[in-house]
């Protein structure tokens, strides 16, 4: 991974997300690995992609950082200050600078309050600005494209992108300089998602927001990010830049998440072959040893089940977890020498 430097606005190192589940009279409690030990730097002004099948640890990855959800291990640092060992009041004055956009608008809105209310509720809190808060928020909500005649309108009485912009003036309200989207575009219809996301990518350029934009649809991920992170049951493992980890992806485990991708041409989605991943993603409270995906990978070796690799950069900045590639492998030799073919070669 990169080293850390002044351009990392968030930087993970080895967090963890453990929870503890079931247990009673006659069984123990297990342990589900949500987040297993990841490494991540995002830089100021850019948007992290993060993708994976569902259940792989995003949402709790992005929880994690806003401490939204407790780490079990591991640091969260935002522009060098060690988040995770901040008392409770401390963290509550750095949400300002954090905020996230959640995936549901119909849940993540109180049906109680008007939208005024819902979308100056963290002003008032934070104590923000010496103007007027019903200004303010009707500047919010024209940025965001809402009409400043809606502001004593109840949730109820908005559709389901509407409701996401409402999600997104109240994020912005504190004036953010990181935010998490978690799935923000997933609930919607197909033509609303371009609008709120053509809206993201506004409100970065004029607010120089930085973005963890997390998401299972690879064509929203590609079309918002600088760098796309993949996921796989807790881990990274594989980070590069999006266009390069589109044109050339180096895990089996990302080239059958982007051949899953629908072509819009006919033709040319006709021809092409999807990659079939073989059973179901492993249950988090009893992943498999050695590299988490040797259960689905039809490239897997037996050391694949003993050896548990860490994130290399295969190409300049494009990394990948895999001992088939990295040439830090003392069994690349080997293989070579039986016939194996080394991905990517």
């Amino acid at each position: 991974m990169p080293e850390s430097n002044q351009d990392n606005l968030i930087s993970l190192q080895d967090l963890k997300v453990h929870y503890r589940s079931g247990g009673g009279l006659f069984s123990a409690a297990k342990t589900v690995r949500a987040v297993d030990g990841v490494s991540l730097d995002i830089k100021k002004g850019e948007t992290l992609g993060l993708v994976g099948e569902s259940g792989c640890g995003k949402s709790t990855l992005g929880k994690a950082i806003l401490r939204l959800t407790e780490p079990t291990g591991g640091k969260v640092f935002y522009d060098g200050k060690d988040l995770g060992h901040l008392p409770k009041s401390m963290m509550r004055d750095q949400r300002k600078h954090l905020q996230m956009i959640f995936q549901d608008p119909y849940a993540s809105l109180n049906p109680r309050m008007t939208v005024g209310n819902i979308i100056g509720e963290p002003i008032r809190t934070f104590r923000l600005g010496a103007g007027s808060v019903s200004q303010r928020v009707e500047e919010l909500m024209e940025t965001v494209g809402l009409s400043r005649r809606f502001i004593k309108r109840y949730p109820h009485e908005f559709s389901g992108g509407q409701r996401q912009r409402i999600g997104i003036a109240r994020a912005l309200a504190v004036d953010p300089e990181f935010i998490v989207a978690d799935e923000p575009i997933s609930a919607l219809d197909v033509s609303i998602q371009a609008q709120i996301m053509n809206l993201m990518e506004r409100l970065q350029a004029e607010k120089n927001l930085t973005y963890l934009f997390i998401s299972h649809d690879l064509r929203a991920v590609r079309h918002l990010s600088d760098r796309v992170a993949v996921m796989y049951l807790g881990r990274i493992v594989e980070l590069a830049d999006g266009f390069e980890i589109y044109s050339d992806p180096l895990m089996p485990y990302t080239k059958a998440l982007i051949s899953a991708v629908p072509v819009p041409d006919p033709e040319t989605e006709a021809k092409r072959s999807r990659i079939i991943l073989k059973g179901d993603v492993p249950s988090p409270i009893d992943p498999p040893t050695g590299c988490h995906f040797h259960t689905r990978c039809s490239y897997a070796i037996p050391e694949c089940a003993a050896v548990s690799p860490t994130l290399v950069e295969i190409k300049p900045r494009h990394y990948a977890a895999c001992i088939r590639i990295s040439p830090a492998n003392p069994k690349i030799e080997e293989n070579a020498a039986a016939g194996l073919k080394v991905i990517g070669a």
